[in-house]
């Protein structure tokens, strides 16, 4: 969700208030993302790599995690949103914690929608933390399949994402889902997360649906 911070700056304002115009998005698409029938969507809201963003600006965004918790899991929960949080526990507020176990704790049950937010999240801090993780419970690693291995990680039970939509003009991974995202489809826009919006989202859809997925065949083998 790429974009908060140039969003502001375009408006003269400070960087907070293009993170808080980014939380209004997030609940924008995540209402939008059900409607048209997506079953499973992932978020990523605060990298391992954004505690180098200055202090009042990290501080910013923690606050902005508390408030969407509080003030939107009622909600969620009525509306059958099951809530995982992705990511390193190490680190993040106590207080914090007790909200995202409190959100993952009282929507477990709920399945019409997963909506899944990496916080504190990195891809390769994950499959070091998931090997950490599979060696402690007794793994022979020797012998462990990418199945076995999936076991471990943060998403295990959820599926592998199809597509990953990049906002902003980037045009790279950034340490998201490297396990996750091996065969999943791209799209990059240059439209600012604030900005956005379902029609945003049908678009970058549309183009999923005309490609053909491969997934590392090729188009010899398939038509053979």
């Amino acid at each position: 969700m790429d974009g908060n911070g140039r969003w502001a700056k375009a408006r003269h304002r400070p960087r907070a208030f293009g993170h808080r115009a980014g939380v209004e998005s997030v609940r924008r698409i995540v209402e939008d993302a059900s409607e048209i029938g997506i079953k499973c969507l992932t978020l990523y809201s605060f990298s391992t790599e954004n505690w180098s963003r200055p202090r009042a600006e990290v501080a910013a965004l923690m606050a902005l995690m508390r408030e969407y918790i509080e003030a939107d899991l009622d909600r969620l929960k009525r509306e059958g949103v099951r809530v995982r949080i992705l990511g390193r526990r190490e680190g993040l507020p106590k207080d914090i914690l007790k909200l995202v176990d409190r959100a993952m704790s009282e929507t477990a049950d709920n399945t019409a929608f997963n909506l899944n937010i990496a916080f504190n999240y990195g891809g390769r801090d994950e499959i070091l933390r998931a090997m950490k993780r599979a060696v402690a419970a007794g793994e022979n690693v020797q012998e462990m399949s990418e199945t076995d291995f999936a076991r471990y990680l943060d998403t295990d039970g959820l599926p592998d994402p199809d597509l990953v939509i990049r906002t902003s003009g980037e045009k790279r991974i950034s340490n998201y889902l490297l396990w996750q995202a091996a065969y999943a489809e791209f799209v990059f826009t240059d439209v600012l997360w604030p900005d956005f919006n379902r029609t945003e989202l049908v678009a970058a859809l549309e183009d999923y649906t005309r490609r053909n997925r491969r997934f590392g065949a090729s188009e010899a083998s398939e038509v053979a």
